[in-house]
């Protein structure tokens, strides 16, 4: 099993999951990512969709949510990289929550490490621009 590494991103330190790491299924699982991350210092995780346990893109279960709202409590971005499309396609809620979560700064969906970097980029003109 791979571990977990430290990648810079458009000047952005994130630490980077393994793809063949332990899968996230709910909350405690996330706090051993968040433990990792706060422990390197950064405020960007950056996790294969392969991590994610199914349930994950199954919005009713809760996992999600409680995934998410453990980096929102440690003040942690989250960006979820991968192809979820099946996922999408046989879940209008989940459609719309991926849309959302892309509007915002906090979780993103991306279906690369290229996309990640270049909204990383796009993020920082913005920052640097007064946020207009």
């Amino acid at each position: 099993m791979s571990t977990d590494t430290l990648v810079t991103l458009a000047g952005t330190t994130a630490l980077a999951g393994a793809a063949d790491g332990p899968r996230i299924c709910g909350g405690d699982d996330a706090t051993d990512v968040i433990g990792a991350a706060l422990g390197h210092g950064v405020d960007l995780v950056v996790l294969p969709v392969r991590r994610l346990a199914v349930e994950f893109f199954t919005l009713r279960t809760g996992v999600a949510g409680e995934v998410v709202q453990k980096f929102v409590n440690y003040r942690l971005r989250l960006a979820v990289v991968g192809d979820i499309s099946g996922h999408v396609t046989r879940s209008t809620a989940l459609r719309d929550f991926v849309v959302e979560a892309n509007r915002g700064g906090q979780l993103w969906f991306v279906d690369t490490l290229a996309a990640l970097e270049e909204r990383l980029r796009v993020e920082a003109l913005r920052q640097d621009a007064g946020g207009r």
